[in-house]
Protein backbone atom coordinates (compact mmCIF):
# COMPACT_ATOMS: atom_id res chain seq x y z
CA UNK A 1 0.00 0.00 0.00
CA UNK A 2 1.17 3.06 -1.01
CA UNK A 3 1.50 6.02 1.10
CA UNK A 4 -0.31 9.36 -0.85
CA UNK A 5 2.37 12.11 -0.52
CA UNK A 6 0.74 15.24 1.88
CA UNK A 7 -1.16 17.86 -0.50
CA UNK A 8 -0.73 21.43 -0.81
CA UNK A 9 -4.25 23.24 -0.35
CA UNK A 10 -2.64 26.47 -2.74
CA UNK A 11 -1.32 26.12 -6.17
CA UNK A 12 1.64 27.82 -6.46
CA UNK A 13 2.23 30.09 -9.39
CA UNK A 14 3.48 33.16 -10.74
CA UNK A 15 1.11 36.27 -12.08
CA UNK A 16 2.28 38.43 -14.37
CA UNK A 17 2.11 41.83 -13.38
CA UNK A 18 4.35 43.88 -15.51
CA UNK A 19 2.79 47.62 -15.60
CA UNK A 20 -0.69 46.44 -14.27
CA UNK A 21 -2.58 48.14 -11.56
CA UNK A 22 -1.91 46.51 -7.92
CA UNK A 23 -3.94 48.60 -5.47
CA UNK A 24 -2.66 48.22 -1.57
CA UNK A 25 -4.99 49.70 0.82
CA UNK A 26 -3.91 50.54 4.57
CA UNK A 27 -1.57 53.07 6.47
CA UNK A 28 0.65 50.86 8.85
CA UNK A 29 3.23 48.43 8.89
CA UNK A 30 1.33 46.11 6.89
CA UNK A 31 0.55 48.11 3.92
CA UNK A 32 3.85 49.34 3.84
CA UNK A 33 5.42 45.44 4.23
CA UNK A 34 2.67 44.63 1.10
CA UNK A 35 4.46 47.56 -0.68
CA UNK A 36 7.87 46.35 -0.40
CA UNK A 37 6.89 43.04 -1.68
CA UNK A 38 4.96 44.12 -4.54
CA UNK A 39 8.32 46.81 -5.26
CA UNK A 40 10.26 43.79 -6.28
CA UNK A 41 7.83 43.82 -9.49
CA UNK A 42 7.60 46.44 -12.62
CA UNK A 43 3.46 46.30 -11.42
CA UNK A 44 2.29 49.86 -11.15
CA UNK A 45 1.79 50.02 -7.50
CA UNK A 46 -1.47 52.35 -6.56
CA UNK A 47 -1.27 52.80 -1.99
CA UNK A 48 -4.68 54.36 -0.92
CA UNK A 49 -3.83 55.10 2.21
CA UNK A 50 -6.05 58.16 3.97
CA UNK A 51 -3.70 59.05 6.99
CA UNK A 52 -0.39 57.35 5.91
CA UNK A 53 2.11 56.71 9.19
CA UNK A 54 5.54 56.89 9.31
CA UNK A 55 6.76 53.67 8.21
CA UNK A 56 4.54 53.84 5.39
CA UNK A 57 5.37 57.28 4.12
CA UNK A 58 9.22 56.70 4.66
CA UNK A 59 8.61 53.34 2.38
CA UNK A 60 6.72 55.33 -0.60
CA UNK A 61 8.77 58.34 -0.42
CA UNK A 62 12.06 55.88 -1.03
CA UNK A 63 10.01 54.24 -3.73
CA UNK A 64 9.01 57.72 -5.81
CA UNK A 65 4.98 56.60 -5.22
CA UNK A 66 3.03 58.89 -3.93
CA UNK A 67 -0.28 57.61 -2.12
CA UNK A 68 -4.17 58.09 -2.80
CA UNK A 69 -5.26 59.92 0.09
CA UNK A 70 -8.93 58.60 0.31
CA UNK A 71 -10.87 56.57 2.33
CA UNK A 72 -12.20 53.28 1.13
CA UNK A 73 -14.16 53.65 -2.54
CA UNK A 74 -15.27 50.85 -4.90
CA UNK A 75 -14.26 52.96 -7.60
CA UNK A 76 -10.47 52.67 -6.60
CA UNK A 77 -10.38 48.83 -7.74
CA UNK A 78 -11.14 49.54 -11.10
CA UNK A 79 -8.57 48.21 -13.67
CA UNK A 80 -6.42 46.29 -11.03
CA UNK A 81 -4.88 42.78 -10.97
CA UNK A 82 -4.33 42.34 -7.43
CA UNK A 83 -6.11 43.93 -4.17
CA UNK A 84 -4.30 43.57 -0.82
CA UNK A 85 -6.28 44.88 1.89
CA UNK A 86 -4.14 45.88 4.74
CA UNK A 87 -6.03 48.53 7.08
CA UNK A 88 -6.14 47.14 10.30
CA UNK A 89 -9.53 47.58 10.57
CA UNK A 90 -11.19 43.70 9.78
CA UNK A 91 -14.12 44.60 8.36
CA UNK A 92 -13.34 47.16 6.33
CA UNK A 93 -10.23 44.41 5.32
CA UNK A 94 -12.88 41.91 4.39
CA UNK A 95 -15.41 44.81 2.76
CA UNK A 96 -12.29 45.39 0.43
CA UNK A 97 -11.90 41.81 -0.54
CA UNK A 98 -15.89 41.76 -1.62
CA UNK A 99 -15.58 44.37 -3.73
CA UNK A 100 -12.64 42.80 -5.09
CA UNK A 101 -14.12 39.67 -5.84
CA UNK A 102 -17.05 41.01 -6.73
CA UNK A 103 -15.07 42.41 -9.65
CA UNK A 104 -13.33 38.87 -10.17
CA UNK A 105 -10.21 40.67 -8.73
CA UNK A 106 -8.29 38.37 -7.02
CA UNK A 107 -7.75 39.25 -3.07
CA UNK A 108 -5.64 39.27 0.47
CA UNK A 109 -6.05 40.19 3.18
CA UNK A 110 -4.16 40.55 5.91
CA UNK A 111 -4.68 37.43 8.87
CA UNK A 112 -7.74 36.74 7.57
CA UNK A 113 -7.26 33.57 5.69
CA UNK A 114 -10.96 32.96 4.71
CA UNK A 115 -10.56 35.86 2.71
CA UNK A 116 -7.33 35.35 1.00
CA UNK A 117 -7.33 34.43 -2.77
CA UNK A 118 -3.83 33.63 -3.25
CA UNK A 119 -0.97 33.99 -0.09
CA UNK A 120 1.93 36.50 -0.53
CA UNK A 121 5.02 34.10 -0.49
CA UNK A 122 8.59 34.88 1.35
CA UNK A 123 10.77 36.06 -1.92
CA UNK A 124 14.04 35.44 -3.14
CA UNK A 125 14.73 38.10 -5.91
CA UNK A 126 17.63 37.40 -8.61
CA UNK A 127 15.61 38.83 -11.35
CA UNK A 128 14.37 37.22 -13.68
CA UNK A 129 14.79 34.44 -11.42
CA UNK A 130 12.38 34.07 -8.30
CA UNK A 131 12.11 31.58 -5.65
CA UNK A 132 8.83 32.24 -3.62
CA UNK A 133 8.60 29.98 -0.12
CA UNK A 134 5.06 29.48 1.06
CA UNK A 135 3.65 27.32 4.11
CA UNK A 136 0.06 28.27 3.42
CA UNK A 137 -0.06 30.42 6.09
CA UNK A 138 1.29 27.79 8.65
CA UNK A 139 4.46 29.02 9.73
CA UNK A 140 5.45 33.11 7.74
CA UNK A 141 8.20 33.12 10.45
CA UNK A 142 9.41 29.16 9.30
CA UNK A 143 9.21 31.09 5.41
CA UNK A 144 11.32 33.89 6.57
CA UNK A 145 14.41 31.46 7.68
CA UNK A 146 14.26 29.52 4.46
CA UNK A 147 14.27 32.41 2.34
CA UNK A 148 17.46 34.05 4.63
CA UNK A 149 19.12 30.52 4.02
CA UNK A 150 18.23 30.38 0.40
CA UNK A 151 19.30 33.48 -0.20
CA UNK A 152 22.69 33.10 1.38
CA UNK A 153 22.70 30.04 -1.12
CA UNK A 154 22.49 31.96 -4.45
CA UNK A 155 25.13 34.20 -5.66
CA UNK A 156 23.40 37.97 -6.21
CA UNK A 157 25.01 37.62 -9.88
CA UNK A 158 22.29 34.99 -10.51
CA UNK A 159 20.27 37.44 -12.30
CA UNK A 160 22.26 39.07 -14.53
CA UNK A 161 23.71 35.80 -15.57
CA UNK A 162 19.64 34.35 -16.35
CA UNK A 163 19.31 38.11 -18.23
CA UNK A 164 22.53 37.37 -20.41
CA UNK A 165 21.30 33.38 -21.12
CA UNK A 166 18.71 34.96 -22.48
CA UNK A 167 20.50 36.61 -24.96
CA UNK A 168 22.03 33.93 -26.11
CA UNK A 169 18.92 31.87 -26.38
CA UNK A 170 18.32 31.67 -30.07
CA UNK A 171 21.78 31.20 -30.72
CA UNK A 172 21.78 28.04 -29.06
CA UNK A 173 18.21 26.79 -30.76
CA UNK A 174 19.61 27.62 -33.57
CA UNK A 175 23.65 26.18 -33.46
CA UNK A 176 23.27 22.99 -30.90
CA UNK A 177 21.03 20.10 -30.80
CA UNK A 178 18.06 19.56 -28.45
CA UNK A 179 18.08 16.78 -26.23
CA UNK A 180 21.48 15.91 -24.17
CA UNK A 181 23.74 18.42 -25.87
CA UNK A 182 21.50 21.48 -25.48
CA UNK A 183 21.39 20.58 -21.55
CA UNK A 184 24.67 20.15 -21.49
CA UNK A 185 25.76 23.25 -22.90
CA UNK A 186 23.55 25.26 -20.82
CA UNK A 187 24.60 23.79 -17.23
CA UNK A 188 28.21 24.78 -18.71
CA UNK A 189 26.66 28.24 -19.39
CA UNK A 190 25.33 28.42 -15.89
CA UNK A 191 28.52 26.84 -14.07
CA UNK A 192 31.75 27.28 -15.70
CA UNK A 193 33.81 30.26 -16.83
CA UNK A 194 30.92 32.15 -18.01
CA UNK A 195 29.23 32.46 -14.94
CA UNK A 196 32.98 33.16 -12.86
CA UNK A 197 32.99 36.15 -15.28
CA UNK A 198 29.04 37.41 -13.86
CA UNK A 199 30.35 36.69 -11.11
CA UNK A 200 33.28 39.05 -11.05
CA UNK A 201 31.58 41.64 -13.11
CA UNK A 202 33.49 41.12 -15.79
CA UNK A 203 30.48 40.86 -18.46
CA UNK A 204 32.45 41.16 -21.65
CA UNK A 205 34.87 38.33 -20.64
CA UNK A 206 31.35 36.78 -20.20
CA UNK A 207 30.00 37.03 -23.76
CA UNK A 208 33.29 36.02 -25.25
CA UNK A 209 33.40 32.39 -22.50
CA UNK A 210 29.66 31.89 -24.01
CA UNK A 211 30.59 32.57 -27.19
CA UNK A 212 34.08 29.98 -27.28
CA UNK A 213 31.19 27.79 -26.18
CA UNK A 214 29.06 28.06 -28.83
CA UNK A 215 32.11 27.29 -31.28
CA UNK A 216 33.95 24.82 -29.18
CA UNK A 217 31.56 22.27 -28.82
CA UNK A 218 32.71 19.88 -26.20
CA UNK A 219 35.55 21.34 -26.01
CA UNK A 220 34.96 23.33 -22.53
CA UNK A 221 37.60 24.29 -20.71
CA UNK A 222 37.67 23.70 -16.98
CA UNK A 223 38.38 25.44 -13.92
CA UNK A 224 39.83 25.05 -10.35
CA UNK A 225 38.75 26.33 -6.88
CA UNK A 226 40.95 26.13 -4.24
CA UNK A 227 38.72 26.49 -1.28
CA UNK A 228 39.28 26.36 2.30
CA UNK A 229 37.43 24.11 4.34
CA UNK A 230 37.68 25.91 7.49
CA UNK A 231 38.54 23.97 10.48
CA UNK A 232 35.79 21.80 10.51
CA UNK A 233 32.92 22.80 11.73
CA UNK A 234 30.05 22.51 9.00
CA UNK A 235 28.70 26.55 9.96
CA UNK A 236 32.25 28.12 9.45
CA UNK A 237 32.23 26.92 5.61
CA UNK A 238 31.68 30.69 4.15
CA UNK A 239 28.93 31.10 1.12
CA UNK A 240 31.13 31.13 -1.68
CA UNK A 241 32.75 27.66 -0.46
CA UNK A 242 29.42 26.36 -0.60
CA UNK A 243 28.69 27.93 -4.07
CA UNK A 244 31.76 26.34 -5.35
CA UNK A 245 31.31 22.90 -4.00
CA UNK A 246 27.37 23.11 -5.52
CA UNK A 247 29.00 23.69 -8.72
CA UNK A 248 31.96 21.55 -8.70
CA UNK A 249 32.04 17.79 -10.73
CA UNK A 250 34.86 16.51 -8.93
CA UNK A 251 35.79 17.56 -5.21
CA UNK A 252 39.35 16.95 -4.27
CA UNK A 253 39.97 16.71 -0.97
CA UNK A 254 42.28 16.13 2.11
CA UNK A 255 41.99 13.50 4.79
CA UNK A 256 41.63 16.19 7.04
CA UNK A 257 38.84 17.60 5.74
CA UNK A 258 35.59 16.61 7.27
CA UNK A 259 33.51 14.12 6.13
CA UNK A 260 30.19 16.71 6.98
CA UNK A 261 31.95 19.22 4.64
CA UNK A 262 32.78 17.03 2.01
CA UNK A 263 28.99 15.86 2.29
CA UNK A 264 28.40 19.23 1.10
CA UNK A 265 28.99 19.09 -2.22
CA UNK A 266 26.65 18.28 -5.36
CA UNK A 267 25.21 14.45 -4.59
CA UNK A 268 26.56 13.61 -8.75
CA UNK A 269 30.14 15.16 -7.74
CA UNK A 270 33.42 12.60 -7.67
CA UNK A 271 34.60 12.40 -4.79
CA UNK A 272 38.77 12.52 -5.23
CA UNK A 273 40.49 11.70 -1.98
CA UNK A 274 44.16 12.60 -1.98
CA UNK A 275 45.14 11.74 1.53
CA UNK A 276 48.04 13.83 2.76
CA UNK A 277 47.92 13.15 6.38
CA UNK A 278 50.82 12.62 8.76
CA UNK A 279 53.21 9.62 7.83
CA UNK A 280 50.72 8.49 4.96
CA UNK A 281 50.30 10.53 2.13
CA UNK A 282 48.43 8.56 -0.26
CA UNK A 283 49.51 10.78 -3.62
CA UNK A 284 52.61 13.22 -3.96
CA UNK A 285 52.05 16.96 -4.10
CA UNK A 286 53.53 15.97 -7.78
CA UNK A 287 50.68 13.77 -8.26
CA UNK A 288 47.77 16.31 -7.23
CA UNK A 289 49.20 18.96 -8.99
CA UNK A 290 49.24 16.65 -12.30
CA UNK A 291 45.55 15.87 -11.38
CA UNK A 292 43.99 19.19 -10.99
CA UNK A 293 46.00 19.79 -14.22
CA UNK A 294 44.17 16.83 -16.25
CA UNK A 295 40.94 17.41 -14.53
CA UNK A 296 41.39 20.74 -15.66
CA UNK A 297 42.02 19.94 -19.31
CA UNK A 298 39.21 17.80 -19.22
CA UNK A 299 36.46 20.48 -18.99
CA UNK A 300 35.97 19.64 -15.25
CA UNK A 301 34.63 21.91 -12.63
CA UNK A 302 36.77 20.94 -9.90
CA UNK A 303 36.98 21.96 -5.89
CA UNK A 304 39.97 21.37 -4.54
CA UNK A 305 39.23 20.82 -0.77
CA UNK A 306 41.63 21.76 2.01
CA UNK A 307 41.52 22.28 5.48
CA UNK A 308 41.49 25.65 7.27
CA UNK A 309 42.55 28.06 4.89
CA UNK A 310 44.59 26.83 1.61
CA UNK A 311 47.31 29.80 2.07
CA UNK A 312 48.07 28.70 4.78
CA UNK A 313 50.24 25.19 5.03
CA UNK A 314 48.07 24.16 2.46
CA UNK A 315 50.84 23.94 0.02
CA UNK A 316 48.42 26.12 -2.65
CA UNK A 317 51.34 27.70 -4.04
CA UNK A 318 52.48 24.59 -5.70
CA UNK A 319 49.35 24.16 -7.36
CA UNK A 320 48.46 27.55 -8.28
CA UNK A 321 51.95 27.23 -10.25
CA UNK A 322 51.08 24.17 -11.87
CA UNK A 323 47.57 25.56 -12.80
CA UNK A 324 49.41 28.63 -14.22
CA UNK A 325 51.86 26.83 -16.18
CA UNK A 326 48.74 24.63 -17.75
CA UNK A 327 46.67 28.06 -18.47
CA UNK A 328 44.23 26.28 -16.42
CA UNK A 329 41.68 28.73 -14.96
CA UNK A 330 41.67 28.92 -11.13
CA UNK A 331 40.12 30.80 -8.19
CA UNK A 332 41.33 30.61 -4.66
CA UNK A 333 38.14 31.09 -2.04
CA UNK A 334 39.96 31.59 1.42
CA UNK A 335 38.81 29.42 4.89
CA UNK A 336 39.03 29.85 8.34
CA UNK A 337 41.94 29.00 9.43
CA UNK A 338 42.41 26.32 13.01
CA UNK A 339 44.05 29.13 14.91
CA UNK A 340 40.93 31.63 14.26
CA UNK A 341 38.84 28.49 15.29
CA UNK A 342 40.83 27.55 18.60
CA UNK A 343 40.85 30.85 19.68
CA UNK A 344 37.09 30.98 19.68
CA UNK A 345 37.04 27.79 21.20
CA UNK A 346 38.87 28.80 24.30
CA UNK A 347 37.38 32.75 23.80
CA UNK A 348 40.56 33.98 23.36
CA UNK A 349 42.01 37.54 21.95
CA UNK A 350 44.54 36.62 19.22
CA UNK A 351 45.33 40.15 19.86
CA UNK A 352 45.35 42.23 23.02
CA UNK A 353 45.74 46.32 23.62
CA UNK A 354 48.98 46.59 25.30
CA UNK A 355 49.82 42.82 25.66
CA UNK A 356 50.20 41.51 21.76
CA UNK A 357 49.48 43.63 18.89
CA UNK A 358 51.21 40.53 16.08
CA UNK A 359 50.59 37.28 15.38
CA UNK A 360 52.92 34.73 13.94
CA UNK A 361 51.54 31.52 12.54
CA UNK A 362 54.24 28.73 12.38
CA UNK A 363 54.40 24.75 12.30
CA UNK A 364 56.23 22.86 14.76
CA UNK A 365 58.97 21.69 12.79
CA UNK A 366 60.00 25.09 12.53
CA UNK A 367 61.26 24.99 15.67
CA UNK A 368 63.33 21.96 15.80
CA UNK A 369 66.02 22.89 13.51
CA UNK A 370 69.81 24.21 13.94
CA UNK A 371 68.44 27.82 14.14
CA UNK A 372 65.52 29.65 15.12
CA UNK A 373 63.46 31.21 12.62
CA UNK A 374 63.80 34.89 11.93
CA UNK A 375 60.38 35.75 13.60
CA UNK A 376 61.68 34.53 16.87
CA UNK A 377 62.43 37.87 17.94
CA UNK A 378 58.66 38.74 17.55
CA UNK A 379 57.16 35.67 20.22
CA UNK A 380 59.54 36.73 22.52
CA UNK A 381 58.68 40.89 22.08
CA UNK A 382 55.23 39.73 22.75
CA UNK A 383 53.56 38.24 19.80
CA UNK A 384 50.86 35.58 19.67
CA UNK A 385 52.16 32.30 18.50
CA UNK A 386 50.16 30.24 16.41
CA UNK A 387 51.65 26.32 16.41
CA UNK A 388 50.10 24.69 13.78
CA UNK A 389 50.95 20.36 13.88
CA UNK A 390 52.80 20.80 17.19
CA UNK A 391 51.69 17.95 19.27
CA UNK A 392 54.76 15.08 18.11
CA UNK A 393 57.14 18.35 18.27
CA UNK A 394 56.32 19.89 21.42
CA UNK A 395 59.10 19.35 23.87
CA UNK A 396 61.40 20.33 21.10
CA UNK A 397 59.09 23.43 20.30
CA UNK A 398 59.14 24.46 24.80
CA UNK A 399 62.95 23.91 25.28
CA UNK A 400 63.91 26.65 21.67
CA UNK A 401 61.67 28.94 23.04
CA UNK A 402 62.46 29.00 26.34
CA UNK A 403 66.11 28.66 25.41
CA UNK A 404 65.29 31.80 22.91
CA UNK A 405 64.25 33.92 26.01
CA UNK A 406 60.54 32.68 26.82
CA UNK A 407 59.40 32.76 30.19
CA UNK A 408 59.12 29.12 31.29
CA UNK A 409 55.43 30.45 33.05
CA UNK A 410 53.99 31.60 29.56
CA UNK A 411 50.50 30.87 29.30
CA UNK A 412 49.40 27.75 26.47
CA UNK A 413 46.57 26.86 25.53
CA UNK A 414 46.19 23.98 23.40
CA UNK A 415 43.04 22.63 20.70
CA UNK A 416 42.52 19.42 19.37
CA UNK A 417 39.90 19.25 16.52
CA UNK A 418 39.10 23.17 17.00
CA UNK A 419 35.23 24.09 16.31
CA UNK A 420 33.73 20.69 16.22
CA UNK A 421 31.70 19.22 18.78
CA UNK A 422 34.27 16.64 19.70
CA UNK A 423 36.80 18.87 20.45
CA UNK A 424 39.04 18.98 23.48
CA UNK A 425 40.80 22.03 25.09
CA UNK A 426 43.70 22.08 27.25
CA UNK A 427 45.88 24.64 29.33
CA UNK A 428 49.15 24.94 30.82
CA UNK A 429 52.85 26.44 30.87
CA UNK A 430 55.54 26.25 27.90
CA UNK A 431 57.09 24.30 30.95
CA UNK A 432 54.34 21.80 31.06
CA UNK A 433 54.04 21.74 27.04
CA UNK A 434 56.44 18.71 26.67
CA UNK A 435 53.66 16.30 28.49
CA UNK A 436 51.67 17.35 25.03
CA UNK A 437 54.02 14.53 22.89
CA UNK A 438 52.40 11.92 25.87
CA UNK A 439 49.22 12.13 24.51
CA UNK A 440 49.16 9.71 21.43
CA UNK A 441 44.69 9.58 21.99
CA UNK A 442 44.96 12.85 20.13
CA UNK A 443 44.47 11.86 17.20
CA UNK A 444 42.61 14.83 15.38
CA UNK A 445 44.47 18.06 14.48
CA UNK A 446 45.88 19.92 17.21
CA UNK A 447 46.56 24.00 17.72
CA UNK A 448 49.02 25.29 20.27
CA UNK A 449 49.02 28.74 21.17
CA UNK A 450 51.72 30.44 22.99
CA UNK A 451 51.79 34.10 24.39
CA UNK A 452 50.60 36.60 27.08
CA UNK A 453 47.51 37.35 25.62
CA UNK A 454 46.65 33.35 26.15
CA UNK A 455 45.86 34.10 29.74
CA UNK A 456 42.94 36.17 29.02
CA UNK A 457 41.29 32.66 27.94
CA UNK A 458 38.23 30.97 29.60
CA UNK A 459 39.99 27.88 30.96
CA UNK A 460 36.32 26.62 32.37
CA UNK A 461 36.22 23.88 29.88
CA UNK A 462 39.53 22.70 29.92
CA UNK A 463 42.51 20.36 31.39
CA UNK A 464 45.27 20.50 32.61
CA UNK A 465 47.58 19.62 30.06
CA UNK A 466 49.93 17.73 32.33
CA UNK A 467 46.84 15.70 34.05
CA UNK A 468 46.42 12.72 33.89
CA UNK A 469 44.00 11.95 30.37
CA UNK A 470 40.79 11.59 30.68
CA UNK A 471 38.27 10.68 28.06
CA UNK A 472 35.44 13.93 28.65
CA UNK A 473 31.95 13.69 26.66
CA UNK A 474 32.38 16.62 23.99
CA UNK A 475 31.98 20.27 25.39
CA UNK A 476 28.64 21.59 23.97
CA UNK A 477 29.47 24.30 21.31
CA UNK A 478 29.15 27.83 22.38
CA UNK A 479 29.98 29.85 19.62
CA UNK A 480 27.70 30.41 16.57
CA UNK A 481 28.86 30.71 13.37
Amino acid sequence: MTTKSPQLTTFPAFMRVDARKVAIFGNGAEAAAKTRLVANTSAEICVYADAPGAELRADLARLSIEPQRAAFSSEQLDGATLVFAATGDGALDRDIVAAARARRIPANAVDQPDYCDFLTPALVNRAPVAIAIGTEGAGPVLAQMIRARVDQMLSPSLGRLARLAADYRVAVDRLVPRGVARRVFWRRFFEADVATHVSRGEVSLARRAATRMLRAGDNVPGHVWLVGAGPGAEDLLTLRAQRAMMEADVIVHDALVHEAIIALGRRDAERISVGKRKGCHSRSQDEINDLLVELGRSGKRVVRLKSGDPLIFGRAGEEIAALRAAKISFEVVPGITSAFAAAADFELPLTLRGVASSLVFTTGHDLTGATLPDWARLAISGATLCVYMGRTVAASVAARLIEAGLAADMTVAIVENASRDERRLFHGTLFDLPALEGRSELSGPVMVIIGDAVAGANFEHSTPINERMRTPAAQPRTHAA
